[in-house]
């Protein structure tokens, strides 16, 4: 494993494989490096703990994101989204009235303005 961090743009670029592989060595490197801390290992590869642990956060970020899209990509001409895909906004947003819905009229509300439209004055110049 090369001893430079990982860098998130490179990683976009690779396949689902190519990174569990990438993540399983890293796993090993920090395995490794944990043994060595115990042992009284040499400083720089007590300070490489912490870059190997976020180049790890790196990979999972990546395959998340690259999980996540293809979901989006899955369900986006169906008629429903799952919930985690769904814009999260307020509760008080999801529960409103969608624009359609609260432009629609009441039978009743029909037939009073069939019935009674608005009086039309002609006005006097």
């Amino acid at each position: 494993m090369p001893s430079s961090k990982v860098k998130a743009y490179e990683l976009q670029s690779k396949s689902k494989n190519d990174l569990t592989k990438q993540l399983s060595e890293l796993k090993n490197e920090l395995l490794s490096l944990r043994v060595q801390k115990i042992l009284g290992g040499s400083a720089s590869k007590l300070t490489r703990i912490n870059v190997v642990r976020k180049s790890i956060a790196r990979v999972l970020t990546v395959m998340n994101q690259k999980q996540r899209q293809n979901l989006r990509e899955f369900y986006k001409n169906k008629k429903y989204l799952p919930l985690d895909l769904r814009p999260k906004k307020t509760r008080a947003i999801r529960r409103r009235l969608t624009k359609h819905e609260s432009s629609l009229k009441t039978l009743k509300q029909k037939k009073k303005d069939t019935h009674f439209p608005i009086r039309k004055y002609a006005v006097k110049a």
